[in-house]
């Protein structure tokens, strides 16, 4: 005799469990394209102090004048928030039903010992770096974006270079900052193929190539985010320019933002 049809509850638990995967797969998958962007955006640094701020600059002016100045940025910012929110509400959902579903038989199925450390170390992994880098994207807003968090020095909207340079100079910020980067890498490792495989475009065939490329990327990240931040504080970079000198050489590198 076939199997009875499950409840309608159980059918809405399970499609809602889809949908948030689902969910997660897809902002995540839209994090891993910005923070490619942004890594790749952080080494206009090398290029010295008029370059980078030129660049972050042209990030406020981009689409004008169809969009006001900042418009551009304010939107995207208002998609990854969105994001933020459908990613940690579906982990915070996932993480619950599990909790819930697994009760007190959480051991009740047996694994080899090999794919029990392995799950446990991917779900902590997940887990708490994906803890770690919420509480580092509001300190890094609070830095560099709204000025609220100022360590090192007195910062100033519009000049990114000198910014990140006083930050830097700061051991426990530089610290916080590789910790924090340590988790992207770990989160993008883990993340990638078990989003592409939520999402169905793998097969089970070729996920341990997925792998290797998720291992790539990740490493190229961690290079990336943390190339900056160890030339400033090893001393590697030339420090900003002073008031005087910046405000004379900003405009001719079309940089001016007493119009905005």
């Amino acid at each position: 005799m076939a199997k009875t049809l499950k409840s309608p509850k159980k059918r809405t638990a399970f499609t809602t469990t889809v949908f948030m995967k689902r969910m997660m797969a897809v902002s995540g998958l839209v994090f891993l394209f910005f923070v490619l962007f942004h890594a790749y955006g952080n080494l206009h640094y090398f290029q010295g102090e008029l370059e980078y701020d030129h660049y972050a600059y042209f990030l406020r002016t981009f689409l004008q004048p169809i969009l006001p100045f900042g418009g551009f940025l304010w939107i995207f910012r208002a998609a990854l928030l969105l994001c933020v929110l459908a990613h940690v509400g579906s982990a915070f959902h996932l993480w619950a039903r599990n909790k819930r579903a697994r009760g007190s038989a959480r051991y009740a199925v047996k694994v080899s010992k090999a794919d029990h450390y392995a799950s446990r170390y991917a779900m902590r992994t997940m887990r708490w770096g994906g803890v770690v880098l919420l509480v580092f994207i509001i300190a890094h807003i609070l830095q560099f974006t709204t000025l609220h968090l100022t360590p090192g020095g007195h910062y100033e909207h519009g000049r990114a270079y000198m910014n990140m340079y006083y930050g830097f100079q700061l051991w426990w910020v530089y610290l916080f900052y590789l910790v924090a980067v340590v988790s992207l890498a770990l989160h993008v490792w883990h993340g990638t193929w078990s989003a592409l495989q939520t999402l169905g475009a793998i097969r089970s065939a070729v996920i341990p190539y997925v792998r290797v490329i998720a291992s790539l990327v990740a490493l190229a990240l961690l290079a990336a985010f943390m190339s900056v931040p160890t030339a400033i504080h090893f001393g590697l970079t030339d420090p900003p320019l002073p008031a005087q000198t910046y405000s004379q050489q900003a405009e001719a590198h079309g940089i001016n933002w007493n119009n905005h």
